[in-house]
């Protein structure tokens, strides 16, 4: 049986390694880049605190060993559904089952200006260039004059009240009371300031109202100034307009406000649900079609009991449907019964700073915070990584981190974008 899966994050990795040594599968694994990456972590590269192979590993080196597993480097561009073909960018592919499982990309609701000039927080290359900016942009503050471009060089906007939102801006405001006033003394008392603006009426909306309340009054105690029930409208002119008529002046508008859904050429619209994700039955299989399937962020499933509206985009769903989905296609060939996914809610958290987080379990119902909670967080994060030197880089740059209150990774690397096509910088 040939599988074809498109997307190398949770979902796709889960689907490859499960059945990696069957003999009975060729797996063709796509991803546009050569490496998979940990998402959860990509603001602490963006922050300086990581670096990109922390939490990044060669796709070619995971899979070696895996017989039943080969990588193709290329971007999908159709799907031929009657032919049980793909074309990419690097050529075609055919194949029994295909997968989808290349995750959301960044919203940006239709508004030009923020595409263009928000910074988003997605992949491992918005990361890069979000240090680097700010990096150029400290810089820049070091030396300049005028108290107005002063303010908006040192002022930074985070749009989201999300787990990324909060962890950057909680991050931020620690590196502004900390390694910043060491490094830039000639900046001490100059202005700038972090602000954390969402749409809804509270921070991490899925997540307890004791850890909403927790996340909100330690974010103010650290400086950061927040905005609840307003959402950007746009960003221009180095202006941030708010829906209550407010402007931040700034450079720094970083765009961590949501998600949607891709749209792969081939596929009909009845294949598609809310948000432009792919709609699938029970076994992740998608509507309107035969041998098509989809996991994680890009698929809407609505068959779970417990998740009538659809599930999170989340690490775990993804990495539970992976598994399962692999799990069905063993039935399949064996001619047995397939079994339904069902998610099983093992709990979110989020840190804010310096022994600061905030974490909720479902069963039994619990709330953590500060110490215990910034503990498990790290636990967590660190036995999720894909492999066990990504968790001795990660490790042993968090042990630095809070031994010294510093880290050393504050280098602007400067990439020749020039020598690559447009494609290769997507």
């Amino acid at each position: 049986m040939k599988i074809v899966i498109i997307g190398g994050g949770f979902a796709g990795i889960n689907v490859a390694r499960a059945l990696g040594n069957d003999k009975r599968f060729e797996i063709i694994l796509v991803d546009k880049n050569n490496y998979n990456f940990f998402p959860p972590l990509i603001y602490q590269v963006a922050t300086g605190f990581l670096e990109p192979s922390s939490i990044s590993y060669p796709f070619r080196k995971l899979f070696r060993g895996l017989k039943s597993v080969k990588f193709r480097l290329g971007y999908l561009q159709r799907v031929i559904p009657e032919e049980n073909k793909v074309i990419l960018s690097s050529g075609e592919l055919t194949y029994d089952y295909l997968i989808f499982a290349t995750g959301a990309k960044t919203n940006y609701f239709g508004n030009e200006n923020l595409k263009h000039n928000a910074i988003a927080m997605k992949t491992l290359d918005d990361a890069l260039e979000m240090r680097n900016k700010l990096l150029r942009q400290m810089e820049q503050a070091s030396v300049i004059e005028d108290s107005y471009q002063l303010t908006k060089l040192l002022t930074i906007v985070i749009a989201g009240g999300g787990p990324t939102g909060v962890e950057l801006s909680g991050m931020f405001a620690e590196m502004r009371n900390g390694i910043l006033k060491k490094e830039y003394p000639e900046l001490i008392g100059k202005g700038g300031d972090i602000y954390l603006i969402t749409s809804a009426s509270e921070l991490l909306s899925p997540m307890s109202e004791k850890s909403q309340k927790d996340t909100y009054d330690q974010l103010r105690k650290l400086g950061v100034k927040i905005r609840l029930q307003c959402r950007v409208k746009d960003f221009v002119d180095d202006k941030v307009v708010l829906s209550n008529d407010e402007t931040i002046s700034t450079k720094n508008l970083i765009w961590a406000a949501g998600v949607t859904g891709k749209l792969f050429d081939g596929l009909l619209a009845e294949s598609y649900g809310r948000g432009s994700r792919l709609a699938v039955d029970e076994y992740n299989k998608v509507n309107a079609t035969e041998n098509i399937y989809a996991v994680g962020d890009i698929c809407l499933q609505l068959t779970d009991p417990d998740f009538a509206t659809g599930h999170p985009q989340v690490a775990q769903v993804a990495i539970q449907q992976g598994r399962q989905l692999a799990k069905n296609f063993r039935l399949m060939v064996e001619g047995k019964p397939l079994k339904p996914f069902r998610y099983t809610d093992k709990g979110s958290m989020a840190i804010i700073g310096r022994m600061k987080a905030v974490a909720d379990l479902p069963k039994p119902k619990m709330h953590f915070n500060g110490t215990i909670a910034w503990f498990a967080w790290l636990f967590v994060h660190l036995i999720s990584l894909i492999t066990k030197k990504n968790r001795f880089r990660t490790l042993f740059n968090w042990m630095v981190a809070y031994f010294t209150k510093d880290q050393s990774l504050r280098m602007i690397f400067k990439p020749s974008w020039n020598k690559y096509t447009d494609e290769d910088k997507k």
